[in-house]
């Protein structure tokens, strides 16, 4: 990292970046970074020292750029085919151990069950109506009385009781939020807009008005990030007047005696239900650090935060004209040297398209959090620069978290801690070592040039610390620099494709191949009963699938690895899981790869998982039926529907088994299809979605409310017919590109 002095903005050249023994050694050496903190401890951490939230003004806080790392730049430009160059993106099995452990699509939540309580149910407990005169001025001041009651003590220590508080609290919540819904922008303006004055981010919270009138679950919760950041900042102006050295955490801020003295105890503890304690809601925490997806954080919540901030606007005017004091507004961190951060290219609209269809597919995004990547990137084409790294920026958390968990097998470390423990963050998860001093094993997995931008941008004490500074309000959120915008967004593209489908669609290729390999045991009975049943041998139909099934294998076989061929049995000897593993360790790449190619992508990916659901039914439904068999237990129907299934199963695996290693092969070539021309590719395209559509009809008619078997055969022999026909005619990717050699 470099090491430089503050310098005026625009000032001098950056000096060139350390050693890198120099930055190993500042990490070894600095247990807790900047970058995270401990949500349980209150706050996303500040580093250790006086920073610029200490002191009381002067000179803007100029900031050098980041040491870079030294290994080719994580996203190369462009400039030839996607799979030259510096590519990041691993083999298609290098990373199915992690996240078929990590599966991202069931996570429902990453709240622990008694912090979910909290915030989404114990404020909506109680069911009365509460008047919003009770707290509101005729002139539409905050009265503050009638707003304190409602917070609990205990009875031991007169400490807060933050169960009773928030239960007794919620009602007020609500109460604030509709009488906020009946007002336009206009009027609020009016009312408020002087009351917040004393945050120096005006136009911030009347964004956050408007965000809640949207009632977008995603804008809301943007807007209470936004909110806490910028009452966190002006808190500290205030506690400012009364010392010279600002606490490090919010949680330490709102406990100080010296809040306590401009605004009441009884006020301060009022804020402390909602943020900065982890005995409370504590919704500053589990919203920056990617815990809370958009529909786990109540709107009334934020509701609240922005009638109590403008309260507190009224409560410090009054102080200021008492103590005829004046509130002096800290400086803003300037970054210099901007035109220096070039680890990733200028990411045009091309490339956020990408981004956009990689959200989708990439296995590191938490389904439930989708909507807050799709609003990043949104924010991002929309200008609006920090709005998009502060919804990015707890996702990256939250996806790291998971990889984290996942490679360090401590999968309890997912969800939000409780007060008691500390949360997984940024910190604890680019460390070198965990609690129990083991290695981390995120780093194997990240690998180095990644570990050293997130160190370089998020930990680093002389870096810009991008999050630890949004968090706690130390940027002007209105002028926030693009290019740092950029490079946050550019290394969420580069994770998105490192652990992007093609790594599932492997996982789930080689799931579905040793599945169908169990169906001959379901598909075995007794010979003494096996005569039973009437049409189990001999079905021409069946053979003559089967008969085709091998001619295709024969056409195909010149684009196998030839170790893996055989002419004596295509179908047991080439259908077989030791060629797809092989097939499956092709390296292949997405990067700033085409939309042909991620349309083409998808819909291999969507094939493979309808083949192993058809497998599935197939074992379950099978496997229930031999033991009934076998118990006699079958009606006369039933049995005759045994039969049918029996006779498919013969000819649905080598099918299955086929299409799995069409799929793969075509996945391997997949950048051949940028050779194709417009009409030839929508052809293309169209020939795959027709094998999509047989499959998801097959996933109905194997079902065990459907059993449709004898119609699978006529579906099986018109898809056969037309993969046949476009292998004839040579259209597939795998006869753009040379043989196997």
């Amino acid at each position: 990292m470099a090491a430089a002095a503050a310098v005026p903005l625009g000032g001098v050249r950056r000096p060139g970046p350390c050693p890198r023994a120099g930055r190993d050694a500042a990490r070894a050496g600095s247990g807790n970074g900047a970058g995270g903190g401990h949500g349980g401890a209150g706050a996303p951490g500040r580093a250790p020292g006086k920073g610029p939230s200490s002191g009381r003004g002067g000179e803007g806080t100029s900031l050098p750029c980041p040491a870079l790392p030294s290994p080719a730049p994580l996203l190369p430009v462009p400039a030839r085919s996607p799979c030259e160059g510096h590519c990041p993106a691993p083999c298609l099995a290098r990373f199915t151990e992690v996240m078929a452990m990590a599966l991202p699509d069931s996570v429902t939540t990453c709240l622990s069950q008694p912090v979910h309580y909290m915030i989404c149910k114990l404020g909506f407990e109680e069911k009365d109506t509460y008047d919003i005169d009770n707290i509101l001025s005729g002139n539409g001041e905050v009265c503050w009385p009638a707003v304190t009651e409602h917070v609990c003590y205990l009875e031991s220590d007169q400490s807060v009781d933050y169960i009773k508080s928030i239960r007794s609290l919620g009602p007020v919540c609500e109460s604030v939020n509709l009488y906020f819904k009946s007002l336009t922008k206009e009027q609020f303006g009016i009312q408020y807009a002087s009351w917040f004055h004393w945050t120096n981010c005006t136009e911030i919270f009347l964004e956050v008005f408007d965000a809640l009138q949207s009632a977008q679950a995603t804008e809301v919760a943007l807007g209470l990030m936004k909110l806490t950041s910028c009452l966190e900042r002006a808190l500290g102006d205030v506690y400012l007047l009364k010392s010279n050295d600002c606490p490090f955490l919010l949680r330490d801020l709102l406990a100080s005696e010296q809040l306590a003295d401009v605004f009441g105890q009884a006020v301060m503890d009022v804020l402390r239900v909602f943020i900065g304690s982890p005995h409370g809601l504590n919704l500053r925490n589990v919203l920056w650090h990617g815990f809370a997806s958009p529909q786990e954080i109540p709107a009334k919540y934020c509701a609240i935060l922005l009638f109590l901030t403008a309260g507190l606007g009224q409560l410090l005017q009054t102080y200021l004209l008492q103590t005829k004091s004046v509130l002096v507004h800290r400086p803003y961190v300037i970054f210099i040297c901007l035109e220096e951060l070039d680890a990733f290219p200028d990411l045009n609209s091309e490339i956020l398209s990408i981004a956009e269809e990689l959200i989708k597919l990439s296995s590191f995004v938490l389904k439930i959090m989708l909507p807050f990547w799709i609003a990043a990137l949104t924010a991002f084409k929309q200008s609006r620069y920090a709005d998009s790294v502060i919804l990015l920026l707890p996702q990256l958390e939250a996806g790291l978290r998971l990889l984290f968990t996942t490679t360090n097998k401590c999968p309890n470390r997912l969800l939000t801690a409780e007060s008691s423990a500390l949360y997984t963050t940024f910190d604890e998860m680019l460390a070198k070592h965990l609690d129990d001093e083991e290695v981390n094993q995120l780093p194997v997995v990240l690998e180095e040039p990644a570990m050293d931008f997130l160190w370089d941008f998020l930990n680093h004490q002389e870096g810009p610390r991008i999050r630890d500074r949004l968090s706690h309000g130390e940027i002007n959120l209105e002028t926030f620099p693009r290019e740092i915008a950029n490079q946050i967004v550019g290394f969420a593209v580069t994770i998105l494709c490192r652990f992007s489908d093609e790594a599932m669609f492997s996982l789930k290729v080689l799931e579905c191949m040793k599945s169908i390999h169990l169906w001959p045991e379901f598909a075995i009975v007794p010979e003494e009963q096996g005569q039973e049943i009437k049409g189990l041998e001999g079905n021409a139909e069946a053979n003559a699938l089967i008969l085709m099934i091998s001619e295709i294998i024969s056409q195909l076989q010149h684009y196998m690895p030839q170790n893996c061929c055989s002419s004596d049995d295509p179908i047991n000897n080439v259908l077989t899981e030791r060629l797809l593993v092989e097939l499956c360790d092709t390296r292949i790449c997405t990067l700033y790869s085409p939309r042909a190619v991620l349309e083409v992508v998808v819909v291999l990916r969507k094939i493979s998982a309808q083949c192993h659901q058809v497998s599935q039914q197939v074992i379950a439904g099978a496997g229930l039926r031999h033991t009934q068999w076998l118990n006699k237990t079958l009606r006369s129907r039933q049995r005759h529907n045994y039969r049918r299934m029996l006779n498919s199963i013969k000819f649905l695996s080598p099918v299955l088994r086929l299409i799995l290693l069409l799929i793969t092969l075509e996945l391997v070539n997949v950048h051949s299809v940028c050779k194709k021309n417009p009409f030839d590719y929508q052809q293309y395209l169209k020939f795959l979605k027709s094998v999509l559509q047989y499959t998801e009809n097959l996933v109905t008619y194997t079902s065990p409310d459907k059993n449709k078997w004898d119609e699978t055969m006529e579906l099986t022999k018109k898809t056969l017919i037309k993969i046949k026909k476009i292998s004839d005619r040579k259209l597939m990717l795998m006869h753009l590109v040379m043989k196997w050699a």
